[in-house]
């Protein structure tokens, strides 16, 4: 089954954004040739550009305390397991120490690496980091395997607080959510949101098998699904097919 995620607020977007990178960061990473090491600092600087949003900080320290208190409310009730719900709260009180303990926003410690910055300033010129514009940085991409993932590690280690801050708070937002099995008929479904609810995030499971491609787009109101097909002139074209998938909505 393929997963597709729609945000319903920009604070979601950045945090899926943000997740995204970080998957791709830890893929790259752990790999050995210095290309994957090179887009995996090009990857540490879309974070950096990402997180240098001035209320991001904030923003996810007040969900972390937020979830505390959701969490705090549910003791004493009998069908809620307390030693799940101790684990949770020690894992949300974590991250927001490591990240309230973090001086300026993510990644601010980066801008003090002179070295870094160079490359940073010259990844978005096509080819700016050929060996006769960056020396250092093309023996850097010689030194041993294991002397090039120390330094991304080192380098990593100053965002890994937002990054688990992230991971955690789309955790609980996932969870939240209860699959239901709908029907798109004729390529097209529509379904109208409670009064009163607000959701944060939309998940659709659909079956690669079918060959479709959903547009989503939704409101506090209501969500619609749209089913395309890429045919062989690399177009989408909607589909009239009735084709079932599953639809979790996240508050």
């Amino acid at each position: 089954m393929i997963l597709y995620e729609y945000p319903f607020n920009e604070r979601i977007r950045t945090y899926l954004r943000l997740e995204h990178l970080f998957h791709r960061l830890g893929e790259l990473a752990a790999r050995d040739t210095p290309t994957d090491h090179h887009y995996a600092i090009t990857t540490i600087f879309e974070v950096m550009d990402v997180a240098a949003r001035a209320d991001l900080k904030m923003d996810v320290l007040k969900d972390l305390e937020k979830q505390k208190q959701i969490l705090n409310s549910y003791r004493g009730n009998p069908a809620i397991a307390e030693a799940v719900l101790d684990d949770v709260t020690a894992q949300l009180e974590g991250c927001f120490s490591a990240l309230n303990g973090l001086a300026g926003k993510a990644g601010q410690t980066l801008t003090e690496n002179d070295w870094l910055m160079s490359i940073r300033s010259r990844v978005g010129i096509p080819g700016g980091t050929c060996e006769f514009d960056l020396p250092a940085y093309f023996a850097w991409q010689h030194f041993d395997v294991s002397r090039r993932q120390q330094d991304l590690q080192r380098w990593i280690s100053t965002l890994v607080p937002l990054a688990e801050s992230i991971r955690l708070l789309l955790q609980l937002l996932r969870d939240s959510g209860a699959a239901q099995k709908v029907m798109a008929a004729a390529g097209q479904y529509q379904q109208n949101l409670p009064q009163g609810r607000t959701f944060q995030l939309l998940r659709l499971r659909m079956d690669p098998s079918l060959g479709l491609i959903p547009e989503i787009s939704g409101n506090r109101l209501m969500v619609s699904v749209r089913l395309m097909r890429h045919e062989g002139d690399d177009r989408l074209h909607a589909s009239t097919d009735d084709a079932s998938f599953e639809l979790t909505l996240c508050s």
